[in-house]
């Protein structure tokens, strides 16, 4: 009895009907559109874009050269080579990100004992040449300086969640 009922709902296309009733419940709901160009999506404080390092406020990089970040990348991104300095304290003379291979995870920001490493609301970027994708240190604080506002403002509204 079983094998009929499946065979006549199989005729009168049941499941297609139920598939159309979805399409058409959702074809006369108000659509939301968005002009991207214009109209800028509001985003969360925790948003995780484009990487930047950090800079004290008397001009020192804040990279100590711990390199936690380079060991909790899942996607092995980061590249970090130090040498001791004058005064006897560490500090990298290269740190690269391969953005190809960034998640954009965030480790490498919670990891960081003296927050040198933000991932910061820059979302819209591209590359036109070869190596472009490779952000080394001098790319890196260039944006960590520009944005610097930006990003002292991201982390003190969610300072509360960390």
């Amino acid at each position: 009895m079983e094998k009929i009922t499946r065979y006549f709902k199989s005729l009168l296309l049941l499941e297609l009907i139920k598939g159309m009733s979805v399409t058409g419940k959702y074809f006369v709901k108000p659509k939301y559109t968005l002009q991207y160009p214009e109209e800028v999506t509001p985003k969360s404080n925790r948003f995780r874009g484009l990487h930047a390092l950090r800079r004290y406020p008397n001009g020192e990089e804040r990279c100590i050269a711990c390199k936690l970040c380079e060991a909790v990348c899942p996607a092995l991104a980061i590249t970090i080579d130090s040498e001791p300095r004058g005064d006897g304290q560490r500090r990298t003379t290269r740190y690269d990100i391969d953005l190809f291979k960034c998640i954009f995870c965030g480790f490498c920001e919670e990891s960081c004992p003296v927050d040198s490493i933000v991932e910061t609301h820059i979302h819209e970027y591209h590359f036109e040449q070869r190596g472009e994708n490779i952000m080394t240190k001098a790319k890196l604080l260039a944006i960590g300086d520009r944005y610097e506002q930006q990003i002292a403002e991201a982390r003190a509204q969610d300072a509360a969640f960390r």
